[in-house]
């Protein structure tokens, strides 16, 4: 049952943005902060309040993975078995997962703490494997680390996102996506040493995005190669070019021969 204070801030949350519609997406996930996932009430709810069909609901429901359509764990547990996670252990995890907690895919255990989902990519590549609780990234992981994580999860035992806040319950973290934060947001780091080497090389060398070095010109292919876009899309800001309202420099030129692109063999339109 959707309570009044619900309602109210869903209210709330259309009155953020200047087209009503574009309310949907975080209003879906404070309707699973308070059931859990997202209802048929709930459907009806964001209908009436937006002035759309159920139908028009239902097909964002159902398109983004992030919304439930059943009651999901207290802790929801993603396992991506993409390509660089899978050569890196992903699939053992998966296996091993899956045997510990006695459930498959989309299934949640019979206490509620633990549902498990089959993700395709949580890209956080440079930390592989990776796993997700409740959308918070638990980086590096191992079939053993895994089981001991779900554990301890079970056991009410307080653990961190290893970039990111401590792991809270799946209520909790749908009502932070619906936009009203809990406090948490400056804990842990953000980005973890992998993800800002390339950040750190240039700033070794002094790269810029400008494609200038300290003053000087750039001398090195990749910053000479930024240096030539930002050139161009300064002329393409200052009109210069085609599609800008002035004619391209092979506006004279005789059009290529095009024959047999979406034609026939012979030439011809089929």
């Amino acid at each position: 049952m959707i309570s009044d204070k619900t309602r109210e801030e869903l209210r709330e949350i259309i009155a953020r943005y200047p087209g009503p519609r574009s309310a949907l997406l975080p209003m879906l996930h404070l309707i699973q902060s308070e059931e859990g996932y997202v209802s048929p009430e709930g459907i009806e709810i964001c209908a009436q309040e937006l002035d759309l069909t159920p139908a028009e609901v239902s097909a964002v429901v159902t398109f983004y993975t992030m919304y439930k359509r059943h009651p999901v764990g207290e802790y929801h547990v993603g396992v991506c078995t993409n390509t660089l996670c899978a050569v890196m252990g992903g699939d053992a995890i998966r296996a091993r997962l899956e045997e510990h907690l006695g459930i498959g895919d989309d299934e949640v255990t019979e206490d509620g703490k633990i549902s498990y989902e089959h993700i395709e990519c949580n890209a956080g590549c440079d930390y592989a494997p990776v796993v997700m609780v409740n959308w918070e990234f638990v980086d590096n992981q191992t079939p053993d680390s895994v089981v001991e994580l779900v554990d301890d999860l079970r056991a009410g035992t307080e653990r961190h996102s290893t970039r990111g806040a401590r792991l809270c319950p799946w209520r909790q973290g749908e009502r932070v996506l619906a936009g009203y934060p809990d406090g948490r947001a400056d804990e842990g780091v953000t980005a973890g040493p992998r993800s800002l080497v390339g950040l750190q090389i240039a700033r070794e060398h002094g790269w810029t995005a400008d494609g200038h070095s300290g003053g000087a010109p750039a001398t090195d292919a990749g910053a000479a190669d930024t240096a030539r876009a930002h050139h161009e899309g300064e002329q393409a800001r200052a009109g210069a070019g085609t599609g800008a309202g002035h004619p391209d420099e092979r506006a004279d030129a005789p059009p290529e021969d095009t024959a047999g692109a979406g034609d026939g063999a012979d030439g011809k339109e089929a």
